[in-house]
């Protein structure tokens, strides 16, 4: 029915009848933490939702070639401008399967302490060092909007408790 840049819709026959189906490449995003415990996070409009929300760095597999902790890491560098020291994988999961085969791929990830010198991010993202504990609070009382960001962050905390 449509194919774009990155995305396309199928129609396809099911037992139930058709359901529109939109393929996407799937996506990584990462909880970064500094060492001094702060997470970074990124605040961007959203045109769809016509917002501007805060989220984990995050992006699609566009790449070719590129695995997983490959696009976190670049994902993290490019949308902070912190190198990634430390990553391991959260969880994977599908965004929203009623129509979309959209794949996520969670990781958490120590970075350095200081940007890279030739760091710049991306246009129009602005970089948000925060707490993690007034994240995780933000996330808990709905001020995060972004699921990919709240799961993340409850599974860092998670994923951290579980280690100490």
């Amino acid at each position: 029915m449509f194919r774009g840049h990155l995305l396309r819709v199928v129609v396809e026959e099911w037992p139930a009848g058709e359901r529109e189906v939109v393929r996407h490449p799937g996506a990584c995003a990462v909880v970064a933490l500094m060492p001094s415990g702060d997470v970074l996070l990124v605040r961007q409009m959203r045109e769809s939702v016509r917002e501007t929300i805060l989220e984990i760095p995050a992006g699609i597999f566009d790449v070719e070639g590129e695995d997983a902790r490959a696009c976190a890491a670049r994902e993290v560098l490019e949308e902070t401008g912190h190198r990634v020291t430390r990553l391991e994988p959260l969880a994977e999961s599908y965004t929203s399967p009623g129509f979309t085969d959209e794949r996520i791929e969670l990781f958490m990830a120590e970075v350095e302490p200081d940007p890279t010198p030739d760091a710049s991010t991306e246009d129009g993202v602005e970089l948000v060092r925060m707490p993690f504990a007034e994240a995780l609070g933000q996330a808990r009382s709905g001020a995060i909007k972004d699921l990919k960001t709240v799961a993340g962050l409850l599974l860092a905390e998670q994923h951290h408790r579980s280690e100490a």
